[in-house]
């Protein structure tokens, strides 16, 4: 990379070089074995004599710090600094009369994740994270390259906010047939992930001081971008068949629903409910907004109806990703919202980041075309049904004295409120802990539900753990040890 170097007067201009890249070294910004910038073009770019250039080179080199190359050019050495070299210092800080909107600084930390990269993890526990071990990596990698050839569509100019024609299309038709979604191409708006649907949907409805509800307990990442938006999100008890519609305040403007399997407890919201929430909507005024986050997997009991489907006057907005069927780092989400929205909803996107990157999504439209994705979720299916089958079996049976499952038949987590000694959120917390400290990725219910005064519970998802390693894992979590 060029290495910027700034001059000051005419006077000692080869020293100021050589001290300008002696402190790049030493800083660690020029490593063992980077390049320096041919002393023609350094000198070309500095407007000096390239002999001014070639005085600093040969100080450097006389000093150990680099070393020329016949023929290839000056080099940083690998070894034998004269002095130990510093890591990259951090930017300095200056006092600056900016500060965050208030709102801003409100929103608690914890609502935004870290990186969720493996770190020493034996047993993964953790939610929402599908098993990337087993994606079709072999059948992605050419779709990929295709599209990044220069003759792709994709790989010139901008694409459309709505999203690429080819996956708004083949989005359409999957969500369709496996879901009962009704839609068409020209309602399907593709996002950057369900966070970004969810944001844009706050912008094109929402205003500062809106009500917006939210199953409590419920999904954290969720509320952020409502309030972000100067929304009031409030929270809405669920119980055994979902939201309890009742408890939603009559001024709401828009609620917030994970039907399929509730977050984080697990259970579908009954058709009973599910009714019931149409009705307020119609009669309130208010949407809803549908997040069938991970329903393509269900492993026993009828399939649930999407809010969508049963939806008669244009009051669902319906929302998706391919985080759980594919890889979270793709980044591929969708929205399905009524007619009356299109227009508003594509310039929002066009003025939150114009477009999702077009040569993803022009692979993944092929991906779904050729029956690639239908393929993946029914070898997956099995996998996480065996998973989900092993790790509710222990619960309920090993360790039924501390662990009360809810029951799930979808997804790929489950939830469990704690009995005994772990039915104390201090001990349960400190337990969570040391078992973290161990390698056993787990979260207890607090932890990723935005209540943080429900029941005491822990969290399994089993999307990414070996499905031979469960039962040790359950253990090491569950299993009291002596200091317990």
């Amino acid at each position: 990379m060029d290495v910027h170097v700034t001059l000051e007067g005419r006077r000692d201009l080869s020293g100021q070089i050589y001290r300008r890249l002696r402190t790049a070294i030493h800083d660690g910004l020029l490593r063992p074995g980077d390049p320096l910038p041919p002393a023609r073009v350094l000198a070309r770019r500095l407007e000096v004599a390239r002999n001014t250039v070639g005085v600093a080179y040969d100080r450097l080199v006389a000093e150990g710090y680099a070393a020329g190359k016949v023929g290839s050019g000056t080099y940083v050495c690998a070894t034998g600094l004269p002095t130990p070299v510093r890591q990259p210092a951090p930017p300095q800080t200056t006092v600056s009369p900016l500060r965050p909107r208030a709102l801003w600084e409100s929103l608690s930390p914890w609502t935004v994740p870290r990186a969720t990269g493996p770190t020493g993890v034996t047993h993964d526990f953790r939610t929402g994270l599908p098993d990337a071990r087993l994606f079709p990596y072999d059948a992605w990698r050419p779709l990929i390259a295709r599209e990044l050839r220069p003759s792709a569509a994709g790989a010139v100019g901008y694409g459309d906010p709505a999203g690429h024609a080819g996956l708004r299309a083949a989005l359409a038709r999957h969500i369709r047939l496996s879901r009962g979604v009704r839609t068409g191409p020209e309602d399907v708006l593709v996002t950057t992930g369900t966070q970004q649907a969810l944001d844009l949907v706050g912008r094109v409805l929402l205003g500062p001081g809106d009500r917006v509800a939210v199953e409590d307990p419920g999904y954290p990442p969720a509320r952020l971008p409502f309030q972000a938006q100067g929304a009031d999100v409030v929270g809405v008890p669920v119980d055994a068949e979902g939201l309890i519609v009742d408890a939603i305040p009559p001024d709401t403007r828009a609620v917030y629903v994970t039907p399929a399997h509730q977050f984080p407890l697990g259970m579908p919201m009954s058709l009973r409910r599910r009714t019931a929430l149409l009705r307020w909507a119609r009669r309130h005024g208010a949407a809803v907004i549908e997040d069938d986050y991970d329903s393509e997997f269900r492993y026993g009991g009828r399939p649930v109806e999407t809010l969508q489907s049963l939806d008669r006057d244009g009051h669902v907005i319906y929302v998706g990703s391919f985080s759980k069927v594919m890889l979270p780092s793709l980044r591929v989400g969708f929205l399905v919202a009524p007619a009356p929205l299109r227009t508003a909803l594509r310039t929002a996107k066009y003025s939150a980041d114009w477009h999702t990157t077009v040569p993803t999504q022009a692979a993944l439209a092929r991906f779904v075309d050729d029956g690639l994705l239908a393929r993946h979720i029914r070898r997956m299916q099995q996998t996480y049904a065996d998973r989900h089958r092993i790790l509710t079996r222990a619960l309920t049976h090993q360790h039924a004295d501390l662990a009360e499952l809810v029951p799930s038949a979808a997804g790929l987590h489950v939830t469990t409120f704690t009995r005994g000694h772990l039915a104390d959120p201090a001990a349960l917390a400190a337990r969570a802990t040391r078992v973290r400290a161990a390698g056993v990725a787990v979260h207890t219910l607090a932890e990723v539900a935005a209540d943080h005064s429900t029941r005491p519970g822990l969290v399994f998802g089993y999307g990414s753990i070996d499905t031979g390693t469960i039962e040790q894992g359950l253990r090491q979590v569950l299993d009291p040890p002596e200091a317990d």
